[in-house]
């Protein structure tokens, strides 16, 4: 469903006309971009929202990370990924949120597995990254507000 939709500023007057992306946009910009946000809950309950690089094959997110919270506490949970760009000034603004099951491939033997880590998937943090991780982008949705520059 695209076109414009009321938010709170919009419904109080204050609003720029925020637009629902279509799927089809939302895979667009996923695959246009390889820095993301990560959401999930830590095992002890708090949520968490990390930076990952990643890698959209659609349906799939992927990420590598090392030991630690992510590989820990993801795997066989419902995770939300985040992919966004915005105006320093609030001018424009977009965001796009998949929301699905997250899985551990490190060392899964089936076709699309293997196939999926030989995606170049470029984590910029420092450390070994030698898990992956794919998240199945079961629900796409997005928003945009304001005059998004060509290539945001």
């Amino acid at each position: 469903m695209t076109g414009p939709v009321p938010d709170d500023d919009q419904a109080g007057g204050r609003g720029r006309g925020l637009t629902v992306l279509g799927e089809d946009e939302c895979r667009a910009l996923l695959a246009r971009h390889s820095l993301g946000r990560l959401g999930f809950v830590s095992g002890e309950g708090w949520p968490v929202i990390l930076p990952v690089n990643y890698v959209f094959d659609e349906p799939s997110i992927v990420v590598r990370t090392g030991a630690g919270t992510k590989l820990s506490d993801i795997p066989l949970t419902m995770v939300a990924f985040e992919v966004d760009a915005a105006d320093p000034a609030g001018a424009w603004g977009w965001s796009v949120l998949a929301q699905g099951p997250a899985f551990d491939i490190t060392d899964s033997l089936d076709d699309h597995s293997e196939s999926l880590r030989h995606l170049p998937v470029d984590p910029r943090a420092p450390g070994d990254k030698p898990h992956w991780l794919r998240i199945s982008a079961r629900r796409l949705s997005g928003r945009r507000f304001g005059e998004v520059p060509a290539g945001s």
